[in-house]
């Protein structure tokens, strides 16, 4: 009974999880194109955006984690019947969204001057600046865009975000042609013409799903309060109440991994070069990955506002084993590619030898990334946000980011050994998250 009961969660799990895949891939795929396309006009121009997307990462996922809350708000009203707080929710959602993305963009612009004060190569910083002030402005249209996902897939329809992110990200390859290479009469822009292909992608994609959302009929019912009269900070608190933790948690997730950047590059450019090729790769399975984990918090929401606490606890655990298989075969991927997949980025054959070492070392840690971040989304189901935000900071800042210090630069292992403490980190979040939600999801059993 017991198996037949997960081969019915599996089923349920990858029919929301693999939209939600291949959308989370739309959007990293944006910065693997943009490297892949970048690292064909030299090693400074991919060293800057390496630089670059480490730091937007940080204001990234600040957004990402306050409109990440809107899911399990909404997983949870759609279990009890509430399309009136699903209403509410959706109008204070975009609204809170939308402001977020503008301070994030008024502040990251005014502050990008200051990323001198890093230690990085001067000509690294000079091409990493403007760049980085495009991608701070395409934050405003992303955040749209979230607002109006994060609702959708609250209510378990994940498969429009998949195709918008793919007509999208096909639109950046395309502009990522014309504007870093000087195509079809433009100006050969270089690194800038990668930010400016972002920007616009997000625009369409924003204007995409925002016209899904308004204008399908089987959305109908939940547009009846959207207008200002129905704003409310009561729905905007509680928002912010479960946002701001989940971001938190991944600027302590993400920074690591930026701050990682930041001391590569004091070893200088090829380090960088071969560090922005390696954290390419693994972001796209960390993002896939994030599929499983958005499917979880879904599904673990949604049966937590049915008070059906079993399923809610099965539906958790089989995402985790979903996740972990498919991250064992990213691993053996990245093992059996390692020497091939650098030199789809660049022919630099320095910068091709760290980055394969650098992949066999992120190929170690797929499966605690896999588990870290699906208990990370069965935990925001629970609306279990704020402890997960204390692991990661315990993991990465306390733990992981130290040993790699003391391993690059005390024990002389290089750029390797500050990859080897992001692996120890990723590991002590994994086995501490995991158990986190092993307790908490026994605790709903036992008060049933």
């Amino acid at each position: 009974m017991r198996s037949e009961e997960y081969r019915e969660h599996f089923s349920k799990n990858f029919r929301l999880a693999y939209p939600v895949i291949l959308s989370q891939l739309g959007h990293i795929l944006v910065s693997v194109f943009d490297s892949l396309m970048v690292g064909q006009i030299g090693t400074l121009p991919l060293a800057a955006a390496s630089l670059g997307n480490s730091i937007f990462t940080i204001t990234l996922v600040f957004g990402l984690g306050v409109s990440m809350s809107i899911t399990p708000l909404i997983a949870g009203a759609d279990g009890r019947k509430n399309y009136t707080r699903i209403s509410l929710l959706l109008l204070n959602g975009l609204l809170s969204n939308l402001l977020v993305g503008i301070l994030l963009f008024v502040s990251g612009y005014f502050l990008s001057p200051f990323i001198s004060v890093l230690g990085q190569p001067a000509p690294v910083v000079s091409l990493a600046v403007p760049y980085l002030n495009i991608l701070f402005l395409s934050l405003v249209p992303l955040m749209v865009f979230q607002a109006f996902r994060q609702f959708a897939e609250g209510l378990a329809l994940t498969r429009q975000a998949m195709w918008i992110s793919v007509i999208a990200n096909a639109l950046n390859i395309m502009l990522n042609y014309i504007l870093i290479y000087g195509k079809l009469g433009a100006p050969a822009l270089g690194l800038i013409g990668a930010g400016w292909a972002t920007l616009i992608s997000r625009v369409v994609m924003a204007g995409m799903m925002a016209g899904y959302v308004l204008y399908s009929r089987r959305f109908v019912i939940f547009r009846k309060f959207l207008n200002y009269r129905h704003l409310s900070f009561v729905h905007m608190y509680h928002i912010f109440r479960l946002g701001l933790p989940i971001s938190v948690q991944m600027i302590f997730e993400m920074g690591a991994f930026s701050f990682s950047a930041v001391m590569i590059g004091w070893l200088g450019a090829k380090e960088l070069a071969a560090h922005q090729i390696a954290i390419n790769v693994a972001s796209v399975t960390y993002m896939m990955a994030s599929g499983f984990a958005a499917a979880a918090t879904i599904r673990v929401g949604n049966q937590k506002g049915l008070g059906n606490y079993r399923a809610m606890r099965l539906a958790g655990n089989s995402s985790f084993v979903m996740a972990a298989l498919f991250m064992t075969g990213s691993g053996l991927l990245m093992v059996l590619g390692k020497s091939l997949i650098p030199m789809l980025y660049i022919d630099n054959p320095e910068v091709i030898a760290i980055a394969s070492d650098l992949l066999l070392i992120a190929a170690l840690f797929q499966i605690s990334d896999g588990v870290q971040v699906v208990g990370l989304g069965a935990l925001r189901g629970l609306e279990d946000v704020r402890i997960p935000g204390l692991i990661s900071l315990v993991a990465y800042w306390v733990i992981g980011l130290p040993a790699g210090y003391f391993l690059c630069f005390k024990a002389g292992f290089g750029v390797n050994g500050i990859w080897t403490g992001l692996l120890i980190g990723l590991t002590v979040a994994a086995i501490l998250i995991y158990r986190r939600f092993r307790r908490l999801s026994l605790r709903y059993n036992y008060n049933k």
